[in-house]
């Protein structure tokens, strides 16, 4: 049996039992939707070739999940985080690039690719992060907000590094490892208002992209607001608010920027608008829907042939690369005074 109705019957089923046993059994929501997407996918089969293009589709729940988290920080508490975005997220991803690169040099990794494995392993998932924090109740605490402002640079420092990877694929760099590598920088992501600009061209378009997110949310949100909410019809004000984050997301993927951080901006200003709490409430299921999703897609999709395969490689490699990140953010904790608790919430959640 295949068909979109059996796919949505499995999906949900499949979270509707696993996800309540879970948090019952105090490992969370999100370990709960990656086990029901192990059933139904590698143990069971019941879903297939279709997982990776779901998955992508649910990513979208990131995104409006950084919308929520902006509509959480009004403009004055982001500028008191400076300290902690730019040092503590800025070191954080500094060393862990550095230390990873080395080490993989010194496993005789050349050094182009193993700077791309730096720069990857750098990262943690704002998805995992955040949703364990929002279901413990642990984001408006001190080890929760700094793993907040980790997590939003490593979220700007995916543009750069997304600009240098495919730099360093180019056959002069890669030496030896050009055949391994993949060298065309075409992709398949539609049409891009900044595709073959210059330097100078690029910044302005992306300039300019912003100031319509901050101007128009300034500006042009509360009239547009409060025109719609005069017809008194919720379901527009939540089509509306459904166009709000599709709409930004759309004008930061045409400039080639995250649309989870052009999303996140808008939160932030509109964070003091009288319709802040409509939009939370209008969003907040269907960002708690496609990442419940998008969770059991990455569940469905582990190929435990390549897992069990070289088995004892990869758990000691992974742990490998958990424990090193580990010590970078203790080490960071501590440097930027993170009380007790706080140092260990803060390297826990970003260590994976």
């Amino acid at each position: 049996m295949d068909g979109l109705l059996f796919n949505a019957f499995i999906y949900l089923c499949a979270a509707v039992i696993a996800v309540p046993i879970a948090r019952r059994l105090g490992l969370g929501s999100v370990l709960g939707y990656l086990i029901a997407g192990i059933v139904i996918g590698p143990v069971i089969g019941l879903v297939g070739a279709e997982t990776e293009e779901i998955k992508h589709f649910a990513e979208f729940g990131v995104v409006m999940m950084l919308f929520l988290v902006g509509l959480e920080l009004e403009p004055k508490l982001l500028w008191e985080m400076r300290a902690r975005l730019l040092g503590l997220g800025g070191l954080q991803v500094l060393i862990t690039a550095g230390l990873i690169t080395g080490i993989a040099m010194l496993l005789d990794v050349y050094w182009s690719v193993a700077i791309a494995i730096g720069l990857i392993f750098s990262l943690s998932s704002t998805a995992i992060v955040l949703q364990t924090l929002n279901e413990k109740g642990l984001t408006q605490t001190s080890g929760g907000r700094s793993s907040f402002s980790v997590l939003l640079f490593q979220d700007i420092a995916v543009i750069p590094m997304l600009a240098l990877i495919p730099l360093l694929a180019l056959p002069e760099l890669a030496g030896d490892q050009a055949g391994a590598m993949h060298t065309s920088t075409v992709t398949d992501h539609g049409y891009s208002l900044v595709e073959g600009l210059a330097g100078w061209a690029y910044a302005l378009v992306v300039l300019g992209a912003v100031a319509i997110v901050v101007l128009g949310g300034h500006f042009l949100s509360r009239p547009l607001f409060r025109f719609i909410a005069a017809s008194r019809l919720r379901e527009i004000f939540t089509a509306s608010a459904l166009l709000l984050v599709i709409g930004i997301a759309l004008l930061m993927t045409l400039v080639d920027l995250s649309p989870a951080l052009g999303t996140f901006l808008a939160g932030v200003v509109l964070a003091n608008s009288e319709f802040r709490h409509e939009l939370e409430s209008d969003i907040e299921p269907f960002k708690g829907l496609l990442l419940g999703l998008f969770f059991i897609t990455v569940g469905a999709g582990i190929d435990f042939d390549i897992l069990f395969g070289d088995f004892t490689t990869i758990i000691g490699l992974t742990f490998a690369v958990m424990l090193l990140k580990a010590g970078v953010l203790l080490f960071l904790a501590r440097v930027f005074h993170l009380e007790r608790g706080a140092d260990w919430l803060f390297t826990l959640s970003l260590a994976q």
